[in-house]
């Protein structure tokens, strides 16, 4: 079991940032379906998740060839890239995501109540209306670039592995 959390405090500076990064996670989960399958196959797992703070990226599975599935993710990481076509794709699915957040009692509660606790939180509603206003492609890539220069990294690695 592998897991790092990628922290940038980039990403709560606006919901902007929020929204973008949110896009960007599933851009990048979107390009990793196909070279990832063959891990799936294996009985490798991996998750990428959009945290609060950051990316959140867990594999797990047998360790010999864990670190070649955590090696790609890394790849397209680095070397992130989107067509057009993805990126309007991605964004009008975030839209549908966001909206039926926003027509659920029990989630829209919680949001709500999150947004009264947690100093500094953005809610649903700023970030769907962020959305709905429309993001650049420009944005997406000048926000990545940023992303990935301000990064600091927590890992945890359990398991059958060596130093």
């Amino acid at each position: 079991y592998v897991r790092f959390h990628l922290i940038s405090p980039l990403i709560q500076q606006s919901t902007e940032n929020i929204v973008l990064f949110d896009t960007f996670v599933n851009i990048l989960s979107h390009n990793l379906g196909e070279p990832a399958y063959e891990a799936d196959v294996a009985q490798l797992e991996y998750k990428l998740v959009a945290g609060e703070y950051g990316l959140i990226i867990r594999v797990k599975g047998f360790n010999h060839k864990l670190p070649l599935l955590f090696q790609l993710i890394i790849d397209y990481l680095s070397d992130f890239s989107f067509t057009p076509a993805v990126f309007e794709m991605i964004t009008e699915q975030l839209k549908k995501t966001y909206y039926n957040i926003l027509i659920k009692p029990e989630t829209l509660a919680k949001d709500v109540r999150l947004l009264i606790l947690e100093h500094g939180r953005w809610s649903m509603i700023d970030k769907y209306q962020t959305l709905m206003k429309g993001l650049s492609i420009e944005a997406l890539s000048a926000f990545v670039t940023a992303f990935k220069s301000q990064l600091f990294v927590e890992g945890l690695v359990q398991g059958n592995f060596t130093s």
